[in-house]
């Protein structure tokens, strides 16, 4: 009599094409990314593009780690914005720092970690790990945003998205001065109306710059409670369809999914809309619908960077339900996130951009009217 099989060899039998020099990328991803962490980056793809990238589906982004200095702000996340496949940002400052560094034509270059600091301190070259840069990159930058936050449109309090968005358009404008294009995801945030946040804008030189302005008189305070509601408000409308991009008279069930790469404080922003909605507010919602992240860190140090998406249902920021679309990829996000990117251009065509930044006041409104009904307040 035969064995019956067992429900758990049902997996797909690994059996790979071996790889050949016509071998793409996409199909490496596929066939040849079966098991470890390699099959969790699989995963991680085929989530984003499958079903991430669906047209009622928001997607949020969070980045940490010094990703922009390394250029993958040129080669990977403008790319993803201009295919409408990143629809908001939380970011750490210095990102956005080193990112302005090549949307006004400074330069940065591959060096080496085995120098040693003290001669590249005497020689005016700063190091992050193996990108150096001269030190004047710092000071030119330093007073491109003094300058720019001189300016009229600057002289009060206001969100996060609402700062970047006025340095996006003076990096617009720097880019097209000096014949650049696509090099500053700050700029292109500008251009495709992605609102970005920084959950701790003192913590880069860029809050260092509007300190020293405020030294001066200078009015520029950013306001906190405006970027916490302002994003949740950005969740609520997509789960409640507002911002879905599905046509009049098309049914979709509105989605929010958030694209973690590291961890940090940019990621708890970015979760945390969920119960500010729900625990905060006593607005009636359910959690994150995808969770995809690229971390390093290891969720048994308790730490937030390593936190897993089961972790996170027990705070409501993911539904408990669409665990099964919850990936955590172990890799360096520079190796994971032009992976990513490539993979997903090749799979799927461009989005409609939902252009979010525009839509502030709009989902403001809705948060507001549903937590005027609300039994917390």
């Amino acid at each position: 009599m035969a064995k019956k099989k067992s429900k758990f060899l049902q997996g797909r039998r690994i059996d790979p094409a071996p790889i050949t020099s016509k071998t793409n990328l996409a199909d490496l991803v596929d066939e040849a990314f079966l098991a470890y962490n390699a099959a969790r980056l699989r995963e991680a793809c085929q989530l984003y593009t499958q079903k991430m990238l669906a047209p009622e589906v928001t997607v949020g982004l969070s980045l940490t780690g010094a990703l922009t200095p390394a250029g993958l702000g040129i080669s990977a996340l403008i790319p993803l914005i201009r295919a409408g496949f990143v629809d908001w940002i939380i970011s750490t400052g210095a990102n956005l720092y080193h990112d302005t560094h090549f949307g006004i034509g400074l330069a940065m270059h591959q060096g080496s970690s085995q120098i040693s600091d003290i001669v590249l301190r005497q020689e005016e070259v700063v190091r992050i790990y193996d990108i150096f840069f001269d030190y004047s990159v710092l000071l030119d930058t330093d007073a491109f945003f003094r300058k720019i936050i001189e300016g009229k449109e600057f002289q009060r309090p206001m969100s996060t998205a609402e700062f970047h968005y006025l340095c996006g358009r003076y990096v617009r404008e720097r880019e097209r001065q000096i014949g650049l294009r696509d090099k500053s995801l700050l700029a292109a945030a500008y251009e495709y109306a992605v609102p970005i946040y920084t959950s701790s804008p003192g913590d880069s030189s860029i809050g260092m710059n509007v300190a020293a302005k405020a030294l001066q008189g200078n009015k520029l305070t950013f306001d906190p409670s405006l970027d916490v509601n302002e994003t949740a408000a950005i969740v609520l409308a997509a789960k409640r369809n507002a911002n879905s991009g599905a046509g009049r008279g098309k049914k979709a069930s509105g989605r929010s999914a958030v694209f973690i790469l590291g961890g940090g404080s940019p990621k708890n922003f970015l979760r945390q809309t969920e119960p500010q909605i729900q625990e905060v507010l006593g607005i009636e919602e359910r959690g994150h619908d995808y969770f995809l992240q690229v971390t390093d860190a290891r969720p048994d140090t308790g730490g937030l960077s390593g936190a897993t998406a089961g972790e996170a249902v027990s705070w409501g920021k993911v539904d408990p339900d669409r665990l099964p679309d919850a990936v955590v990829c172990y890799l360096d996000s520079t190796v994971a996130l032009p992976i990513i990117t490539a993979y997903a251009l090749a799979k799927h065509e461009p989005r409609k951009p939902k252009r979010l930044y525009d839509r502030r006041a709009e989902f403001m409104d809705l948060l507001l009217s549903e937590y005027k009904r609300s039994r917390r307040r």
